[in-house]
């Protein structure tokens, strides 16, 4: 059998096989480096030294926090408005509140307020566009405070 062959291996073809395999990685690279930040939403803290500083505190609070027992459930209506339902609250006024945060930050934090509904459920008095949302929210009864996230879509 004869191996494929145009004449002798030079320069030239090494150069060109070089370049090629060069231009290949930096398309890949920019074409990556384009996708992560047209996807990226912003900034997860503003300063990452600051918020290392407060770190055993945000564990102090959490402990704290789970140590209460309260769950919650949160759904989007078909309305867009916000239901949720808080288990292990003690019966005393409780005010929730909650920010919903688009993942990718392709829309503004939209801060919501809730009223008691008769059922004991809470219903946010505005709506959020359809999508998935991050919903945090914050329970207080007195003293105690609990707070929470979860995906809404």
């Amino acid at each position: 059998m004869k191996a494929f062959t145009t004449g002798p291996f030079t320069g030239k073809h090494f150069a060109a096989i070089i370049v090629a395999f060069f231009a290949v990685v930096i398309g890949v690279n920019l074409f990556m480096a384009t996708q992560a930040s047209a996807t990226f939403g912003g900034v997860v803290v503003e300063n990452s030294y600051v918020a290392s500083q407060h770190f055993n505190k945000w564990l102090d609070e959490a402990a704290k926090e789970k140590a209460l027992g309260w769950t919650a459930q949160a759904q989007r209506q078909a309305d867009g408005r916000i239901a949720v339902t808080l288990t292990g609250v003690p019966a005393s006024q409780v005010a929730l509140t909650a920010v919903a945060r688009h993942p990718l930050g392709h829309d503004r934090d939209k801060a919501l307020a809730f009223t008691r509904q008769a059922d004991g459920s809470f219903l946010s008095d505005a709506a959020i566009p359809a999508g998935r949302w991050r919903v945090r929210l914050e329970a207080t009864a007195g003293a105690q405070r609990w707070r929470t996230e979860q995906d809404v879509r």
